[in-house]
């Protein structure tokens, strides 16, 4: 248990160091190209989620991640246990959905700072990426536990 809560804070801790160091060093709006044509860095601000949808909807934002926060909780501790990959993916959606809050909190506002040139994608950061993977890891989590009920199924 204590493993998830520690990778949920190394997410967390990872998301505003990268947006402080973001904030400190490319002023706003501007791109610093990293590997020209593929990735670059920007300072971004969201007000929104992705693409900016609900852009400037903290409280709607505000009210979503404490209940989403509630049920991870909850449901680390209640299942957690039983299933690391589970554990895992919720762990990274707790931290990455606690880095935004952060930022919504403080500033009204989420740091962006990832930018993929070669496909029309939104700006991201550190807590958006953490988000992605767990949902992907729940994902295969939920496959592979429906092929396991399934051969217990047919078996018994």
């Amino acid at each position: 248990m204590l493993l998830y809560y520690l990778t949920a804070l190394i997410v967390i801790g990872l998301d505003q160091l990268t947006k402080y160091m973001t904030v400190q060093s490319i002023p706003y709006r501007e791109v610093v190209e990293w590997i020209p044509g593929f990735i670059s860095f920007t300072h971004h601000r969201n007000t929104g989620a992705a693409w900016s949808i609900l852009e400037g909807q903290m409280m709607f934002f505000y009210i979503v991640t404490l209940i989403v926060v509630g049920v991870i909780i909850y449901y680390l501790h209640v299942y957690g246990r039983k299933d690391r990959l589970f554990g895992l993916a919720l762990s990274l959606i707790l931290g990455g959905a606690i880095g935004n809050f952060i930022d919504r909190l403080l500033f009204q506002y989420v740091v962006d700072m990832v930018r993929l040139e070669f496909i029309n994608f939104p700006i991201f950061n550190v807590a958006d990426m953490a988000l992605t993977v767990g949902v992907g890891l729940m994902i295969v989590y939920l496959i592979l536990d429906e092929i396991k009920n399934y051969k217990q199924k047919k078996v018994g």
